[in-house]
């Protein structure tokens, strides 16, 4: 299938940007120092060089328009027609015949030059030559500034157009505006098309996709169109148009019959009879939308008549395809409102237009190449012997299963049975595999003290504690032992009970020592290492030296101890050790 994307379209630059692009291309590509004590032929060659390549990138830029931009005599007709209808393809094919004849001027300034520069006979007529060639051609590129500026905004508008494929399977939605056109595509297509109370809402084709027995459909949206002589109909009801007429789709005509679009059912039904020859050889389906406003049997006499000649014009056209004599999906009913008939519609018009597209192919000669691949084998019988159809034993057994599992309640069953969504809540454990049904049901915590429980559980936790306990008791009974056994003075003699006593009371002093040590282990003085590294300031030798100036040393080292009397840290025992040297 052949896709149309305009998107790819290169940027049309206006005739400034244009001129700037090329000379400031040919700057750098090109050399730019020259000499007078040059050849002649060498400076001839330099400026011919200038005037070739300018020319050939304006060759280039120019072509490359030409060539990205649709020729509307190469395309379908309905990308003609609509490019047609929107930018009228006398002014179109004019622009892209002025850039075309602007590439020739421009070729034909460029070779006349350089047949000028071939006898140029100084530097100075070689430079000149050069300039009015460039000159010449950027004033062709001027003459041609307004067709460029009015490619660029076509280009602009054509990337904005929907990529229709006019070749695959199309349904295309038409009518009067306001009777739930647009309302009828988002509803079965994921397209965003706005929806208004008012006329005219849409004022372009819109492009949807649907599915329909697993194939995918095209669905355009057309603009409303009203019941007006071809010429009078303006650029918006003409894409309608120009879409009924080229593309090969099955058309739904939507009617509002109940009035709030604005306009008669009788009015409705002339445009029908005005543009029923765009529905030939198409499958037609007329939509008579709104019904949740108003039935279609409430309609009156004359607008009931009016609906059922439509019905069987709609009918006749069919018979005259070829199609079936059953008309029950030329008329349908539905509300984009309620959502009620409106899948209907929609696979009524995909058989209709797939039915017709399968017929086509089966007419079509190519249908015989289809049918020299294909070979239905027939077996032929051995004997007279009957032989009935034999279905294995495992065959059989698995369609039990599957039965077994079609009857079998799902959780969406049983959540339907116990009130709904938000009333039933599932049981996640009744399929636990374990070795006691009861325990399916115990409330067993997953994490606890912010600790997985799981990693915690042992098998064998009983047995581990049964020997923890015995390991226990015996411990508590070699505790006991150890508390009865206490030694008396009883059985030591004299000497041995004076010294246990002496053991005693050395143990005793160590303790208080210890004690004494511990509690004022913070505010004891310390010489740091720092001041003392051979270890001269040591306690024994300030005592030695105490000893000597006839001072207790005792009460000297407890007044330097002790803070209270030494609030400011003066006594320390660097300057002790300091006063002594001064002493000595």
């Amino acid at each position: 299938m052949v896709q149309y994307n305009f998107k790819k379209i290169t940027v049309v630059p206006s005739g400034k940007d244009f001129i700037d692009i090329i000379l400031s291309r040919t700057q750098r590509q090109t050399p730019t120092v020259v000499h007078k004590g040059y050849a002649i032929s060498r400076l001839r060659e330099f400026y011919m060089r200038k005037v070739k390549y300018t020319q050939q990138n304006f060759h280039e830029k120019l072509s490359a328009i030409i060539d990205e931009f649709p020729r509307l005599d190469d395309i379908h007709p309905f990308y003609g027609d609509l490019l047609h209808v929107l930018y009228n393809k006398d002014h179109y094919k004019l622009a892209l015949g002025q850039v075309n004849t602007a590439r020739n001027i421009i070729g034909k300034i460029a070779k006349d030059y350089v047949r000028l520069l071939k006898y140029g006979d100084s530097l100075y007529r070689c430079k000149s030559l050069k300039v009015a060639a460039l000159g010449r051609m950027c004033s062709v590129i001027k003459c041609i500034s307004p067709s460029l500026a009015y490619l660029e905004q076509i280009r602009q508008h054509m990337a904005r157009l929907p990529s229709i494929d006019p070749n695959t399977r199309t349904v295309l939605i038409c009518g009067y505006p306001n009777v739930g056109k647009s309302s009828f595509m988002n509803k079965i297509t994921k397209a965003d098309v706005d929806v208004q109370p008012y006329a005219f809402t849409t004022k372009s084709l819109f492009v949807g996709h649907t599915d329909y027995k697993y194939l995918r459909y095209q669905v355009i949206d057309t603009p409303g169109i009203l019941d007006r002589p071809f010429e009078d109909r303006n650029i918006i009801e003409m894409c309608s148009i120009t879409a009924l007429a080229h593309l090969k789709a099955a058309v739904l005509f939507f009617l509002d019959i109940s009035g709030s679009c604005g306009y008669s059912i009788a009015q409705r039904a002339a445009l029908f009879h005005s543009i029923k020859s765009l529905f030939m050889n198409k499958p037609l389906v007329i939509v008579c939308n709104k019904i949740d406003l108003q039935p279609l049997e409430g309609l009156s006499e004359e607008d009931m008549k009016l609906v059922m000649e439509m019905k069987a014009e709609a009918f006749n056209s069919i018979i005259a395809q070829g199609g079936d004599s059953m008309d029950e999906g030329v008329l349908l009913t539905m509300s984009t409102m309620t959502d009620e008939g409106v899948i209907a519609v929609k696979n009524a018009a995909c058989e209709r237009l797939l039915n017709q597209r399968v017929e086509i192919k089966m007419k079509s000669k190519k249908i015989n190449d289809c049918l020299n691949r294909f070979h239905v084998a027939v077996p032929k019988p051995r004997n007279t012997k009957e032989r009935l159809p034999c279905i294995p034993q495992a065959v059989l057994e698995s369609r039990a299963k599957a039965n077994e599992m079609e009857k079998r309640k799902l959780e969406k069953d049983l959540e339907e049975e116990n009130g709904g969504a938000g009333v039933y809540s599932a049981n996640l454990r009744k399929n636990y595999l374990l070795a006691n049904e009861e325990w399916k049901e115990d409330v067993m915590p997953e994490i606890l003290d912010g600790h997985n429980v799981y990693d915690f559980v042992d098998p064998d936790i009983l047995q581990r504690l049964q020997e923890l306990e015995r390991e226990e008791g015996l411990r508590l009974e070699g505790e006991a032992a150890e508390e009865d056994f206490e030694m008396d003075g009883n059985e030591l003699t004299g000497e041995e009970q004076a010294l246990l006593s002496e053991i005693r009371r050395k143990k005793k002093l160590l303790i208080q020592e210890h004690r004494i040590k511990k509690s004022t282990a913070e505010s004891r003085p310390i010489v740091p290492r720092k001041f003392d590294k051979d270890r001269k300031y040591t306690t024994k030798r300030m005592g030695r030296e105490l000893s000597a100036l006839r001072i207790e040393f005792l009460n000297a080292h407890v007044f330097h101890k002790d803070r209270k009397f030494d609030k400011d840290r003066k006594y320390t025992t660097r300057f002790i050790f300091s006063f002594l040297a001064l002493s000595s």
